[in-house]
């Protein structure tokens, strides 16, 4: 009798650690999966500041396509072919440049051998008006380029593997004006949607802004 009491107990206990090690093995599964996911396919980030008003605003959260310029191989510059290059509009993160712990985010506007000029706010690339239907300027104010960069800038030529970016608040935004060209190594991905949006002044969900694509 006892036999067989102390088989049953046994068969309990190996039932018992079989489940909390399938557990186990299914939260290790689930964190690599959400691991290779995070590295390879997409990423959430939070906007922190208004350099990107009106396109993106303060608590806005987004996706961000890790995959469409190439996924980056781990601690190396080395990339995985692209379905595509960056272009002329894209809304890109990135490695700040001057502090590559922080990320990023801005409007692309020029690619290797364009030539950048803004005057009197006005961005010229090659020569040619850039037309962005998302910028703002909130300061009507023409400032000169003796005191700051903002307003008159250049003309530069974007050298090759590397990118000039400005955000679309263009009087209050930290972009290639003031610190220079985003390497290409340095290019995290695309953002392609918003998918939340905490207005933390009046404390409240913006509903409107759930789900837009970012253009």
């Amino acid at each position: 009798m006892e036999n067989t009491v102390d088989t049953v107990v046994k068969r309990t206990e190996v039932r018992a650690k079989s489940k909390i090690r399938e557990y186990v093995e299914s939260i290790l599964w689930a964190v690599v999966l959400a691991l290779i996911i995070r590295t390879c396919v997409v990423q959430s980030f939070k906007i922190p500041s208004g350099s990107m008003e009106e396109t993106l605003v303060i608590g806005d959260c987004l996706l961000v396509n890790r995959f469409i310029y190439g996924i980056k191989v781990p601690f190396t510059d080395l990339r995985l072919p692209s379905l595509r290059d960056p272009k002329r509009g894209d809304v890109i993160v990135f490695k700040y440049p001057e502090d590559r712990s922080k990320d990023f985010i801005k409007r692309l506007i020029g690619v290797p051998g364009d030539e950048i000029r803004v005057r009197d706010k006005r961005v010229y690339v090659n020569g040619t008006l850039y037309q962005n239907p998302h910028e703002v300027h909130k300061d009507p104010q023409i400032l000169p380029r003796e005191l700051t960069q903002r307003d008159n800038f250049g003309p530069v030529r974007v050298p090759a593997n590397a990118y000039f970016v400005m955000g679309d608040n263009r009087d209050n935004s930290h972009d290639s004006r003031f610190w220079g060209f985003v390497g290409n190594a340095d290019v995290v991905g695309r953002a392609f949607i918003k998918y939340w949006s905490w207005d933390q002044d009046r404390w409240r969900v913006r509903w409107q802004r759930i789900g837009k694509v970012i253009d």
